[in-house]
């Protein structure tokens, strides 16, 4: 059931709002406008799909030169995810969240707002609502969301787990209701409904970043709607993990960092090397995880077809490194024979047309 209501966009009832912390402080107004710069900043990620791209020998034949020390090492960031917590029974935490919301410095940047957004993307969000939650749905009312309101601007406000609503109720818990919701159709709703951003547990240090709507709005335009790596690679380990993984690979496909090589020669993209030399290409759910690394590097976009041709250019490549920013995994190739079957298919039907061509 769908316990969002959808309002006009400025001029809706404010009955349906619950504004807390009205008076914003001078730092949190000078975070919408860095959050504003950020917004621009991923403008930069938009990019048109190609529909060639030549990896060849050349290409991964030296390492791209880039500030990040042993940029040819497997990360050093998280391989996994913290192990699951409940702050309170039955309220997973939302931990990969919470911990770079606790990261944020005094002064905050743009690498900052845009850390916080990549992690945004994946897991559970609560939002505080005043009253009974489910009587209000069942009666068709409107759920009255906790806001705060900063110079007229209207901001939604979600938390990570049950210690930070705690934290963000002082007494009123007793007239409160919890809605727990999927990241993504949180993140949709501050669209949909007209809220000028998000703030995420406002009495902590995640007061200080306020994601913007257009940061949000360009974020889940290049995202799989469903954030299925993001979710997967937060979650649990199984045996299936990778093996869903490779099936969101052909699915939707996926980023690649690329950037000038160091000779001028052209283009070069971004692998990783394991401690026995083996050889992985960077791939990447969404392209703030390109930019979260803080490299020279630039996303590019590539169809699963075009995945599985960089396989069957370079059968040096022993497999892909997915979201080296953390948390990551690594695929190996004989997992990944479902890409190259796709880029088969569409050579194939690439010939088929050439020779079409050639008789007309």
């Amino acid at each position: 059931m769908a316990l969002f209501s959808r309002r006009p966009k400025k001029d809706s009832d404010p009955k349906g709002e619950v504004p807390v912390d009205a008076q914003a402080d001078v730092d949190e107004v000078q975070q919408d406008v860095n959050a504003a710069v950020a917004a621009e900043q991923a403008d930069d990620t938009d990019a048109e799909p190609v529909p060639h791209v030549p990896i060849s020998v050349s290409t991964y034949g030296k390492p791209v030169p880039r500030p990040a020390p042993e940029p040819e090492r497997l990360p050093k960031t998280p391989e996994t995810a913290p192990a699951p917590s409940e702050s309170r029974p039955g309220m997973p935490d939302n931990t990969l969240l919470s911990t770079v919301l606790q990261e944020v410095p005094e002064e905050v940047d743009n690498a900052a707002i845009l850390a916080v957004m990549r992690q945004a993307l994946q897991g559970t969000l609560y939002l505080r609502i005043l009253g009974d939650a489910r009587a209000q749905a069942a009666a068709g009312e409107p759920l009255r969301l906790a806001i705060s309101i900063v110079n007229d601007k209207k901001f939604l406000l979600a938390y990570t787990g049950a210690a930070a609503l705690q934290a963000g109720l002082g007494d009123e818990a007793q007239s409160t209701s919890i809605l727990a919701q999927p990241s993504q159709r949180v993140l949709r709703n501050v669209i949909d409904a007209g809220y000028d951003g998000i703030v995420f547990d406002h009495a902590g240090p995640g007061r200080r970043i306020v994601l913007p709507t257009g940061l949000i709005q360009r974020s889940l335009d290049q995202a799989d709607p469903e954030f299925t790596i993001k979710n997967l690679l937060a979650g649990p380990r199984t045996d299936e993990t990778a093996r869903a993984v490779v099936d969101a690979l052909v699915a939707r496909g996926a980023w690649i960092a690329a950037g000038p090589r160091a000779d001028g020669q052209g283009m070069g993209v971004a692998e990783a090397r394991s401690a026995e030399g083996g050889r992985y290409l960077q791939v990447f759910s969404h392209p703030l995880e390109v930019l979260t690394l803080r490299r020279e590097d630039q996303p590019m976009p590539l169809t699963a077809a075009q995945l599985g041709a960089a396989l069957k250019s370079e059968s040096g490549l022993d497999g892909f490194l997915i979201d080296p920013a953390g948390p990551w995994i690594r695929i190996e190739r004989a997992e990944l024979d479902a890409l190259i079957t796709i880029a088969d298919a569409a050579e194939a039907v690439d010939a088929a047309a050439d020779t079409d061509d050639d008789k007309a």
